[in-house]
């Protein structure tokens, strides 16, 4: 991922998928389209998946809890073709 926004929310009223969505939804704000990437703290997932169809989730222990790194991989485009 050569672009990508990094997302802070420890608010522990929000599910991960709540703070997902105010990611992807800034992230589109300031780039104009959706990201197809979110790399997140592997204790944040908590051994769960978020259902997401339009986006692959990676559990990625160099992000640090309560943050989340969404963006474009260009590489998923050309897996896709």
């Amino acid at each position: 991922m050569r672009v990508g926004l990094l997302w802070y929310d420890n608010d522990p009223k929000k599910n991960l998928a709540q703070r997902m969505e105010e990611a992807v939804r800034r992230y589109e704000e300031k780039f104009g389209k959706k990201p197809n990437t979110c790399y997140v703290h592997p204790a944040d997932l908590g051994g769960h998946e978020v259902p997401r169809q339009d986006m692959r989730i990676v559990a990625a222990a160099n992000v640090l809890k309560n943050h989340l790194w969404v963006g474009w991989d260009d590489s998923l485009e050309a897996h896709a073709a």
